[in-house]
C-alpha cells in the first residue's frame, strides 16, 4: 500500500468530523473511513479538541498556547539574528574608527 498525499482539511471540517466521532455509535476508525481522513488524524484531531476544551493532560498547550508559542520562538529567532548583525556592524564600526 502506497503512501496517501497530504491534504489539508479546514477548522471547520475536523470540527464536525470530531464532533461526528463522539456522538456516532460508529468507531473512530469507520468514521474516519466515511470522511477520509486518516484514522491517526481523527485521534489526534479529538486529543486537540479535548485538550482545547480544558479535558486534555495536566500541562498540554491549548491550540491558542501552541500558535503564541510558535510566534514566540519566531520573534526570538528574527532578534537573535538582529542582535548578530548589529554585533557585527559595531565591530566593523569600531576597526574604522582607530
Amino acid at each position: 500500500m502506497g503512501r496517501r498525499k497530504r491534504r489539508a482539511f479546514t477548522p471547520e471540517f475536523k470540527a464536525e468530523a470530531v464532533r461526528l466521532a463522539k456522538a456516532s455509535d460508529r468507531s473512530i476508525g469507520q468514521v474516519a473511513k466515511d470522511l477520509d481522513p486518516t484514522e491517526t488524524a481523527l485521534r489526534d484531531w479529538i486529543k486537540r479538541a479535548d485538550t482545547d476544551a480544558g479535558h486534555g493532560p495536566p500541562g498540554a498547550l491549548t491550540t491558542p498556547e501552541r500558535e503564541e508559542l510558535q510566534r514566540l520562538r519566531r520573534d526570538v529567532k528574527r532578534l537573535e539574528m538582529e542582535r548578530e548583525i548589529l554585533k557585527k556592524a559595531a565591530a566593523v564600526f569600531a576597526k574604522e574608527s582607530e
